[in-house]
């Protein structure tokens, strides 16, 4: 059974017409009527199924705006660089051993930073990495010796964007609590950053097929996207 809460909330919202996205926000903060902060989520879906091959897209931004989610870091590293992991805010540090946890299942780490010097090794443990998107990759900036600056970012707002197989794309742009400037200006970093991969890619059309937006325990409302990506 639906709560009272619920259903209190608008109905049948995606028959509605598709609205820019400043004008939805204030709308969703309305809908946010829970006791928590609710965050704001985007669900993408783009046109990855492409005549020669199939487009998938997986990159890092950093929110402008900032993000409400804590992470927990964990880095693989040589023992001098430890402190530095430490010291940066990690709350998992280790080489070898770390490793051997690794291996063993012990994911006890949202988000995994490595230096380039133990990735040979870590590299071997893609099956156990691979599978929850944990394996770091250089073109993420989550294989470096700059561990300040990755844990840094990874702590202060960035975030992955990565579609699955069938081209969805879901990510949060903040919380209720975060100014509508905010949040505006985090949903057009995430556009940006995906009109980007389509210059990157050989993408034929348009890249976003719909997008929708909608709080934790919201409604879901259509997008009208003000340029074609």
């Amino acid at each position: 059974m639906s709560s009272k809460r619920y259903k209190k909330l608008p109905e049948k919202t995606r028959d509605l017409q598709s609205e820019s996205v400043d004008k939805l926000i204030p709308i969703l903060k309305q809908n946010c009527t829970t006791k928590f902060d609710e965050s704001l989520d985007l669900n993408l879906q783009i046109n990855n199924k492409q005549k020669k091959n199939e487009i998938n897209i997986r990159t890092v931004i950093n929110l402008p705006g900032g993000s409400s989610k804590k992470i927990k870091i964990g880095v693989v590293c040589e023992d001098n660089k430890s402190q530095e992991a430490k010291d940066a805010g990690a709350e998992v540090v280790g080489g070898d051993e770390l490793i051997e946890e690794i291996k063993a299942g012990n994911l006890n780490f949202e988000k995994l930073i490595c230096t380039p010097g133990m990735m040979i090794k870590l590299s071997k443990l893609g099956k156990v990495l691979g599978p929850k998107g944990l394996m770091p990759n250089p073109k993420l900036g989550s294989v470096t010796n700059d561990l300040k600056k990755a844990i840094t970012d990874a702590k202060s707002g960035q975030v992955e964007i990565r579609n699955d197989k069938d081209g969805n794309i879901g990510l949060s742009i903040g919380n209720k609590s975060f100014s509508d400037d905010k949040l505006l200006m985090n949903f057009n970093a995430v556009l940006d950053a995906l009109e980007k991969e389509k210059s990157n890619n050989t993408i034929k059309g348009d890249l976003i097929k719909q997008a929708f937006i909608t709080s934790t325990m919201g409604v879901s409302y259509k997008i009208k996207l003000g340029k074609s990506i």
